[in-house]
């Protein structure tokens, strides 16, 4: 019996883990909406954060695609024409009631795409990148974002529709 070394690459090779993630529009991963305290908590929520973490190697490259993807969509939220930007200077600023909200949830939405982003790097890492100069910056933005959302718990929080 001949089998090719692809057949027999396929045949021992472990399958480490199923994918968990799904591809979802933007509103329905956002964790903009509410009050302002907990959004790494949020985040968790949405994306199964600490099953990745349990064994950062074994996350599947479409789940590393899908992670990303969102990542950039949440990035997108933030910067392109009808996101957080846009929101809170046609509101008048972050110092008028509706963009104070808006900045909240802006503060929040920068939480999820720094967690994603600090995760993806730790996926990528794992698999065998040398990342840990970039994991570094964006964990001390991910800190930095972290601790303005818990100085702000309770307050007010808006999202965008942002389609995407």
């Amino acid at each position: 019996m001949h089998f090719s070394k692809f057949a027999l690459l396929a045949l021992f090779t472990p399958v480490f883990s199923a994918d968990l993630l799904q591809v979802r529009d933007y509103a329905d991963f956002q964790i903009s909406d509410g009050v302002a305290g907990n959004a790494l908590a949020e985040v968790a929520d949405k994306f199964p954060v600490a099953e990745f973490r349990a064994d950062l190697a074994a996350v599947s490259a479409a789940d590393l695609e899908i992670l990303k993807t969102a990542r950039e969509t949440a990035e997108a939220a933030e910067t392109e024409a009808g996101g957080f930007n846009d929101a809170i200077e046609a509101a008048g600023g972050k110092n008028t009631p509706e963009g104070q909200t808006l900045q909240v949830g802006k503060i929040k939405n920068k939480v999820l795409k720094l967690e994603l982003q600090v995760l993806a790097l730790e996926i990528e890492q794992a698999q065998g990148e040398d990342n840990q100069a970039k994991i570094d910056e964006e964990q001390t933005k991910l800190d930095k974002n972290v601790a303005t959302d818990e100085a702000s718990a309770g307050e007010a929080s808006t999202s965008v529709d942002f389609q995407g």
